[in-house]
């Protein structure tokens, strides 16, 4: 975590070592490749395993290093997330909850490795939100929506009809969103139903623990109720 005047900003974990991750995969390629031009036959197979290995890892760290240098800035008046598809802002004043949503498992609750928010409106975090991150959020979001329709879907990989809710979304502004926002305002309004968040940050996209990174909003909450009294 960094901080300025105005904003905190969150470093993810998923980019991390990205620098790492790619050096090393490009030296096991160059060892594995100058080590199959001159081994044996009976080495042929392992060391095309490793070049493979070797080309994965620098994928791997290309992708990382691809990501924004912060996935979450938190200012003063809005808590915004970056990632390579676009990005999101969320005003404080449109945040009526943030925790760590449940799902129950019989007689059991299960604390899920997520940060959700609980919209007041969709207004504005709808309008601002780029087309492509909306399809990567709706993707993401997939095995989440259908485990929390279907418990005895334990893969994610069950087919739900709400799925693919594409009907026209009536904003309180009276602006009707189509095609891949409209999907994503009606995934929205189901996942509410059955978590009761909005909008959910991953685990991964943290430097600390979800429930640390709650009690960091909440304090910034109180924070800025402060200033404004």
């Amino acid at each position: 975590m960094s901080s300025s005047d105005d904003y905190i900003f969150i470093r993810s974990t998923a980019k991390r070592n990205g620098l790492t991750t790619l050096l090393i995969g490009v030296a096991v390629l160059l060892i594995a490749s100058v080590a199959l031009s001159l081994s044996p036959d009976w080495l042929f197979l392992p060391l095309i395993f490793a070049i493979s290995g070797g080309i994965v890892t620098i994928l791997v760290g290309w992708f990382k290093l691809r990501e924004p240098p912060h996935s979450l800035a938190i200012g003063r008046d809005k808590v915004s997330y970056q990632h390579r598809c676009g990005q999101w802002h969320i005003a404080w004043d449109d945040i009526q909850r943030v925790d760590c949503p449940r799902v129950s498992r019989g007689l059991d609750h299960d604390t899920l490795e997520l940060v959700g928010f609980k919209l007041k409106r969709y207004d504005d975090f709808l309008t601002t939100i780029s087309p492509r991150l909306a399809s990567h959020i709706i993707i993401e979001q997939r095995p989440l929506m259908v485990h929390a329709q279907d418990k005895s879907c334990s893969t994610g990989g069950c087919y739900s009809s709400s799925l693919f809710e594409d009907k026209p979304f009536v904003l309180e502004n009276g602006e009707t969103l189509t095609g891949i926002k409209a999907i994503l305002a009606n995934r929205m309004t189901a996942v509410r139903s059955a978590l009761g968040y909005d909008v959910f940050i991953s685990a991964s996209e943290l430097d600390r623990e979800p429930g640390e990174f709650v009690g960091l909003l909440r304090e910034c909450q109180v924070a800025r109720l402060r200033e404004q009294a």
